[in-house]
């Protein structure tokens, strides 16, 4: 239903740009008329323009100052066409009305031209699902997906729902969440995300998230909430529009009693209008949000750009931000003459291959995609809590697990120096014995993210200083750490831990922005003037609680985002001095007799349009690598 609605609403608001076009263009061809003095009708065509444009700017400035006294620019604009009315200047009045509302158009195609790029998401929104149910398939809507429904997916079809595959191989192209061009190979126990396509073979698979929590309907939900109307310095610009339609009546009131000529009264009233520095703004962040969706981030709030531009300190979470979050084997060490190396690395693979513990995972990912061997079948499997596992692999008894485990069972161990220097610097340590003996032991540790380095150099270049504050241990953060060139770190931060150290920053004056992906990172990411959450491998719960969302967790683009932040800033103060300064001076020359209505509509327009001009050039700004 909820589908039905938004398919309905982006409908009409299809159907109402084409309207506006449609009545612009009606209004255009009669100004021309009026201008050229062509007249078939008895009667100026510039009526056309006055009626369908000016009329509803009339009506709107009426609306809002009976129900809430707001003075804003449509007031103006409207003084300034009864005015032309008034004194017989119709064609005046009709080009008003036409670029005015001819302005207004050009900011919605500059603001539906920066969202194209997530707009789109809601057109990839499957629309059906096929559902297997008593070995039989059945089409169903895809709203009507439950949790733990199997599912097949043909070729070329959209994936409707969240899942893991539980038959089949196949190829997705993941483009639309992750931006990756190749195809991603899929096999059993491999998750899926809906609007991602199936490129090659069927497969079956169990739905996990459906409905509004599928990856697809959170992406569209981050698209629909980024609103350039939230930002603060918006509301300056509509205060600042308030005063000026106090001063231009002002002004049109002592130049009418002094000079004697309502003409340039009426002139004042055209050329004061503030709909350039309206539009200074909104058209700005608009278009800043395009830019930053392009390169992976959505933006939640209007002003958090504005926010982020004026951030001096980014705090990091470590794991699943500067590391990719899931261990892998960095070293396997063999300590028995028995076996070599490699031989250690398969029968602690072979072991583990039924654990459901990370690290057992990691050690069976990671010897398959070194060595690419099958793995010996694990007999009487046992998982031992807090210890590690056991199991008979080709007629051995073998023990993975930490040095508690081997002792329990009454096995020698040798002193782990080497084990011991790895432990210092963060890494996790499992211990093989074979047959009552130890034969070696498995290195693993969370891996730094390869673009992580030269993110964290470009972010201290922008003049942002980075700080790290996670929950893992000492040794590890200071590894990290080091190898960042990140100074300034806290270890075991409970979520409260972070909070205050946040608050830290912000009570000497350095606004923060925090960057995480966990459930303990959502208070942090709320707290910061700016939280940027991992939307790929973040939380559900760190997404909702933080600012902008970096959709393919690739951080590279980080200072792209800063860069862009500040930027914009300049863009938006660019174009409020501008369009302040070309009020002034067209004030001054409308007082002095220099400008009458007609042109002073188009010299107040055209400043419109070089303003709406400006920002777009954010949508394609790239930061300058050095």
């Amino acid at each position: 239903m909820q589908a039905s609605m938004e398919k309905l609403e982006h409908l009409l608001e299809l159907g109402g740009i084409k309207k506006d076009i449609t009545l612009l263009v009606i209004s255009g061809v009669a100004v021309i008329c009026s201008l050229l003095q062509f007249q078939p009708l008895p009667f100026d065509m510039a009526w056309f323009a006055i009626v369908l444009c000016g009329l509803p700017i009339i009506l709107e400035a009426m609306i809002g100052l009976v129900t809430a006294f707001d003075i804003k620019a449509d007031v103006l604009v409207s003084l300034a066409l009864i005015a032309s009315v008034c004194i017989g200047q119709i064609f005046a009045a009709g080009e008003v009305a036409f670029i005015m509302q001819l302005g207004a158009l050009l900011e919605e195609v500059t603001v539906a031209k920066a969202r194209a790029g997530i707009e789109k998401l809601v057109h990839l929104t499957p629309q059906t699902a096929r559902v297997l149910k008593g070995g039989k398939e059945a089409v169903i809507p895809a709203e009507q997906v439950q949790v733990g429904d199997l599912l097949r997916v043909l070729p070329g079809e959209t994936i409707p729902v969240d899942g893991v595959i539980v038959s089949g191989q196949t190829s997705i192209n993941q483009a639309v969440m992750t931006g990756e061009s190749l195809p991603v190979d899929k096999t059993v126990g491999d998750g899926v995300s809906s609007g991602t396509v199936n490129q090659f073979g069927a497969f079956e698979m169990e739905a996990t998230k459906v409905g509004e929590d599928s990856s697809i309907q959170r992406m569209i939900r981050l698209v629909q909430s980024a609103d350039a109307g939230k930002a603060k310095i918006v509301g300056l610009a509509d205060r600042w529009a308030t005063w000026i339609v106090v001063i231009a009546l002002s002004a049109a009131a002592l130049t009418w009693l002094i000079s004697g000529e309502i003409i340039r009264a009426v002139t004042i009233l055209v050329v004061f209008c503030p709909c350039a520095l309206v539009l200074a703004t909104p058209t700005a962040i608009m278009a800043a949000i395009g830019n930053a969706t392009r390169h992976g981030f959505l933006v939640r709030e209007g002003d958090a750009l504005e926010r982020l531009a004026k951030v001096k300190v980014i705090a990091f979470d470590k794991t699943g931000t500067l590391t990719y979050g899931t261990p892998e084997v960095v070293e396997a060490v063999s300590i028995s003459e028995r076996y070599e190396k490699a031989e250690v690395y398969r029968l602690a693979a072979s072991a583990e291959q039924l654990s459901e513990h990370p690290l057992g995972k990691a050690i069976v990912s990671c010897c398959k995609k070194e060595y690419g061997a099958e793995l010996s079948p694990a007999e009487n499997f046992q998982m031992i809590p807090g210890r590690g596992v056991c199991a008979l692999v080709e007629g051995k008894q073998v023990f993975a697990g930490n040095p508690e485990l081997l002792q329990e069972h009454g096995i020698k161990m040798a002193p782990l120096l080497e084990a011991e220097a790895h432990i210092r610097k963060g890494c996790t340590v499992t211990c093989l014995a074979v047959d009552g003996v130890f034969a070696g032991y498995i290195v693993l540790s969370d891996t730094l993210r390869k673009e992580s380095s030269g993110m964290i150099d470009a972010l201290s270049g922008l003049g942002v200083q980075p700080v790290l504050l996670t929950g893992d241990h000492e040794n590890a953060a200071r590894t990290i750490a080091g190898e960042l060139h990140i100074r300034q770190v806290q270890a075991n931060c409970l979520p409260e831990d972070k909070l205050k150290s946040i608050e830290e920053y912000q009570r000497h004056g350095s606004p923060v922005c925090m960057i995480g992906d966990g459930i303990n990172d959502a208070p942090a990411l709320k707290k910061a003037e700016v939280g940027i959450a991992m939307g790929g491998v973040g939380s559900d719960i760190a997404v909702d609680a933080a600012d902008i969302a970096l959709v393919d967790d690739e951080v590279k683009e980080l200072p792209h985002l800063i860069a862009l932040s500040k930027r914009m800033m300049i863009t938006i103060k660019c174009n409020m001095t501008f369009s302040m300064a070309l009020n002034f001076l067209a004030i001054v020359l409308a007082i002095s007799g220099e400008l009458n209505p007609v042109v002073g509509a188009l010299v107040h327009n055209a400043g419109s349009v070089l303003v709406i001009t400006n920002s777009a050039f954010l949508l394609k700004w790239r930061r300058k690598q050095k």
